[in-house]
């Protein structure tokens, strides 16, 4: 989890934070838990065409790429790279700030998605 890039919260607002696997079944596991906590989270995808964006004339990868667009998602793609190994591996980018108050979520500093991946890791590893 982390509170990586605007790109997110201008697309989606500050409640609604995306995440990005490419585990499909991890995806519809962490919608359904999100759904059921009322912990709002939003598949966004690994769209391939834009991993070029992190190629360097430089280095070995570009951690900001200076189109400007779609943040977010490049921002998955680059922890991506990471992870080439792993079973699997979820990515949320969230905002963790309610600019307003709601009942039971007072103004202020925010656990996006903490509920919804409690929920996942009690229901898999209990």
């Amino acid at each position: 989890m982390g509170t990586l890039t605007g790109a997110a919260r201008v697309a989606l607002g500050p409640e609604l934070p995306p995440f990005y696997t490419n585990d499909e079944q991890l995806a519809a596991d962490v919608a359904r838990c999100a759904f059921a906590e009322r912990d709002p989270l939003w598949r966004l995808p690994l769209w391939p065409a834009y991993d070029s964006w992190l190629d360097s004339k430089v280095a070995d990868i570009n951690n900001a790429p200076t189109n400007g667009f779609a943040g977010s998602i490049t921002c998955a793609l680059f922890l991506q790279r990471f992870v080439e190994h792993a079973k699997s591996w979820l990515h949320l980018d969230i905002y963790a700030w309610t600019p307003s108050a709601k009942p039971g979520r007072p103004e202020g500093g925010e656990c996006q998605g903490a509920r919804a991946l409690y929920r996942l890791l009690s229901e898999r590893h209990g």
